[in-house]
């Protein structure tokens, strides 16, 4: 009888919980670490599109995902003078993608563990390949303590700044490709004065914007974004002060003033540079990079979490199907995600240009196309060049 296999994964967020419900499925042995001391609640919009849903319906997590997709709502292009127009929103593009928060896809994923040891307060340290496997050292923040283990597989879904790239791959700067922008999102407790509760918001001038995302059942979230040159010095400061810095010194007007006052207000929010990671593999030995990890395709493309649910439902099915070709089957996987990674990494760099308008004449035609398109049905005919291109393809099946 053949030992079980086991893995370790490194983050407990949507790309890890996917990969490790999906070796466990497998019949895999997994063990997932997590440098926070408790799991993470809540959190910003997600469009999950086709692609993410087909995942999470063989991960089996379905059942336990609660998707807030606001009925009848309209998005609105606002000036800080108060004039709206009505636009497509970001759930109006190809591809019928569903609203839902981060924390609703990772507590389904949570739901649906099993019997996945999950060690929080904990860090990977180094990372030896050796013949058909690796030695991990790991250690507890809480403890101190240190421990050497070995595993079949690594699985680095820690994030853009990864430690698991880091300590297999080299240094940050190698893979990280900056977009000269931040972003900062966040849950709002009211919606913004005069709009219903299920309508969407986006103020866009040139380098920077807001939109305001809606649920069905539940307070919408706000994400601000804009350009800058100088990352580092967005973080010399308290976030308010560099946002309201960022968004002057122009009276803000009635929305950002709300917005501005919730976020004062807010306890969990995620402020941070824009970069997408580019790598030519993402596997050395048997270690491997999933979710931003390896690809990042950053919160303007819109796919980053369809796409982490894809690459750990596809990687357990190929070690499922394979599993005594453990290297092909990773190979194999690499070769399926990168296409459709580096074609979304594509058009992240577009629709950064709609999210957050680099100058005043990509305004306007951004603002244009945006009203242009408003009312238009998905069914009245096929979607158009540029429409191919931003959503690309959007319900891809990566089932083995």
């Amino acid at each position: 009888m053949s030992r079980q296999r086991s893995a370790l994964v490194v983050g407990l967020g949507v790309a890890g919980m996917a990969s490790a419900i999906g070796l466990r499925r497998a019949g895999w042995q997994v063990t997932l670490i997590e440098r926070a001391p408790q799991r993470r609640l809540g959190g910003y919009f997600i469009g999950l599109f086709g692609t993410g849903l087909s995942a999470a319906k063989r991960l089996g997590v379905m059942p336990d995902l609660h998707t807030r997709t606001p009925k009848n709502a309209k998005t609105w292009d606002v000036t800080r003078a108060g004039d709206r127009h009505r636009i497509n929103g970001f759930l109006d593009q190809p591809g019928d993608p569903q609203g839902v928060l981060r924390g609703d896809i990772e507590a389904a994923l949570f739901e649906n563990l099993g019997d996945v040891e999950v060690r929080y307060g904990t860090v990977p340290t180094a990372i030896v390949d050796i013949g058909g496997g690796a030695v991990v050292t790991t250690q507890s923040s809480r403890t101190g303590k240190a421990q050497d283990e070995r595993f079949d597989l690594v699985v680095g879904a820690d994030g853009v700044r990864s430690t698991v790239r880091r300590l297999v791959f080299g240094p940050h700067e190698r893979y990280l490709k900056p977009l000269h922008a931040m972003i900062c999102a966040f849950q709002l407790d009211k919606q913004v004065p005069y709009f219903p509760i299920n309508d969407g918001i986006v103020l866009a001038e040139p380098g920077r914007s807001l939109w305001v995302f809606p649920f069905e059942d539940r307070p919408p979230t706000a994400l601000f974004s804009y350009r800058t040159r100088d990352i580092d010095a967005q973080f010399r400061a308290s976030v308010g002060t560099v946002l309201r810095r960022a968004y002057g010194p122009e009276p803000f007007g009635e929305i950002l003033d709300h917005v501005f006052e919730q976020f004062d207000g807010s306890r969990d929010f995620l402020f941070d540079s824009v970069n997408q990671v580019s790598m030519r593999s993402w596997r050395s030995g048997r270690t491997i990079l999933l979710g931003d990890a390896a690809w990042c395709l950053t919160l303007y493309s819109g796919m980053g979490a369809s796409l982490g649910l894809a690459g750990g439902s596809l990687l357990g099915e190929l070690l499922s199907r394979h599993p005594h070709e453990i290297d092909a089957a990773l190979g194999t996987w690499e070769e399926r995600l990168m296409p459709f990674a580096r074609q979304h990494q594509r058009s992240a760099l577009i629709k950064a240009q709609f999210f957050t308008p680099s100058s005043p004449i990509i305004d306007i035609l951004c603002k244009g196309l945006m009203r242009r398109a408003q009312g238009k049905k998905r069914s009245e005919g096929a979607p158009t060049a540029l429409e191919q291109f931003l959503s690309g393809p959007v319900n891809v099946e990566f089932a083995a």
